[in-house]
C-alpha cells in the first residue's frame, strides 16, 4: 500500500467528526434536542450551577453562542437562570427535574452513536484510536497529552 497524506488523513477526521455530529443531531432531534444543546444538557449534569462564562469556557464557545442556547434551553423548560448572591451581575444555570429527566434521552442517543460508529472495532482498536485522538488534541492544543487510562472504559 501506498503511502498515506496527512491531508487525506486529516479530511477522514474531519469527515467523520462532521458525520458524527450530523447522526447525533438526528438522534436528539427526536427528543426536541438541537445540536450543540447537548453539551450544555450534559456539561450542567455533570457540575450544575456554572455561569454562562463558565459553560462558554467548557465547551470551547463564545458567550453570545451560549446565552442563545441557554435562552431556548430554559424557553424548552430544562433549565433555570438564579441570580447568583454573591454578584448581581451573574447567573447561575441549573437543570430543572424535566432538564435532568432528559438526560437519560441525550445518554441514550449518545450510546447508540457510540455503537454505530464502532460497529465491529474491539475495545483494543477503541483504546488504540483513543490514545491517537488524544495526542492530535494535545498537539493542536499545545498541551500535554492525557494518557487514556486517566479516561473512563470504553465500552463495546
Amino acid at each position: 500500500m501506498g503511502k498515506t497524506k496527512k491531508s487525506a488523513v486529516m479530511n477522514r477526521l474531519q469527515s467523520a467528526a462532521r458525520l458524527s455530529r450530523t447522526v447525533l443531531a438526528a438522534k436528539l432531534n427526536g427528543h426536541g434536542f438541537y445540536a450543540g444543546q447537548d453539551q450544555i444538557m450534559l456539561a450542567l449534569n455533570q457540575d450544575d450551577g456554572l455561569t454562562p462564562g463558565q459553560l462558554a469556557v467548557r465547551l470551547g464557545v463564545r458567550p453570545p453562542t451560549i446565552t442563545k442556547t441557554i435562552n431556548r434551553l430554559q424557553a424548552q423548560g430544562v433549565l433555570e437562570k438564579k441570580p447568583s448572591l454573591d454578584d448581581a451581575r451573574q447567573a447561575h444555570i441549573s437543570l430543572t427535574d424535566a432538564g435532568r429527566e432528559t438526560i437519560r434521552d441525550i445518554e441514550k442517543s449518545v450510546r447508540k452513536l457510540d455503537k454505530q460508529a464502532f460497529k465491529g472495532f474491539d475495545k483494543k482498536e477503541q483504546k488504540a484510536l483513543a490514545k491517537l485522538l488524544a495526542r492530535i488534541e494535545a498537539n493542536l492544543s499545545n498541551s500535554e497529552v492525557v494518557e487514556i487510562d486517566d479516561e473512563p472504559d470504553l465500552e463495546d
